[in-house]
């Protein structure tokens, strides 16, 4: 048993939703075709959620946009999910601006929060292409993951970060090294064993003869 109270519900083929999720508040909401989304997560409020293909939504989440504030700049609402991308359980997020995550990234572990806005005030946040994000991340209004890149366990993202196929972390956080061949296979792995290939290796590359990629 779920609760889907949204104002336009677009669900794709062969998308599970499990027992005690809520989406509710929400104008809009997409899901694409083949997601699975778990058990006892929470959608609430914005303009558009937008939940790609072949995504992976565990349980204990909750996805949230203030239904009302008093924000002196002007908000986008919206939370989208790029096709293949997983979220572990017991993450945090808020929408109050735009959050966006591309294609096949993971937001592993658990206990990671991200938002958007302070008192009055909002930032959008974005997490680049197969980024691999650690448990108990902190990601403050404005902060940038850029694309190929690993976060590790308990960093803080306060800014934009710059320059792809880097290991992330610390508090603040900031770029520490060059990605070894562990973390390049890291972060091209499938998401999912039934991720097609066309989203796998969308934005990939093959870089040396033992067949990893970025």
């Amino acid at each position: 048993m779920s609760i889907i109270d949204v104002d336009q519900c677009v669900i794709g083929n062969q998308t599970s939703i499990g027992h005690f999720n809520i989406f509710v508040g929400t104008r809009k909401l997409s899901i694409g075709g083949h997601t699975i989304i778990g058990h006892f997560n929470v959608f609430r409020g914005g303009d558009l959620i937008s939940i790609g293909r072949y995504c992976e939504i565990l349980r204990f989440n909750e996805i949230n946009s203030l239904l009302s504030s008093d924000m002196i700049n002007e908000v986008d609402q919206t939370f989208l999910i790029g096709d293949g991308t997983m979220l572990g359980a017991s993450h945090k997020i808020d929408f109050t601006d735009r959050v966006e995550f591309g294609k096949c990234v993971i937001l592993g572990g658990r206990n990671s929060s991200l938002w958007t806005h302070n008192r009055q005030m909002t930032k959008p946040i974005n997490i680049g292409d197969h980024a691999y994000i650690g448990s108990e991340i902190r990601v403050a209004p404005g902060g940038e993951i850029p694309a190929h890149s690993i976060v590790g366990i308990g960093s803080v993202i306060t800014k934009k970060l710059v320059g792809e196929h880097k290991l992330i972390a610390g508090v603040p956080a900031k770029v520490v090294s060059d990605l070894d061949e562990a973390g390049e296979f890291l972060i091209s792995n499938k998401t999912r064993p039934d991720l097609p290939d066309e989203i796998a290796n969308a934005s990939l590359k093959v870089i040396d003869s033992k067949n990893l990629v970025r």
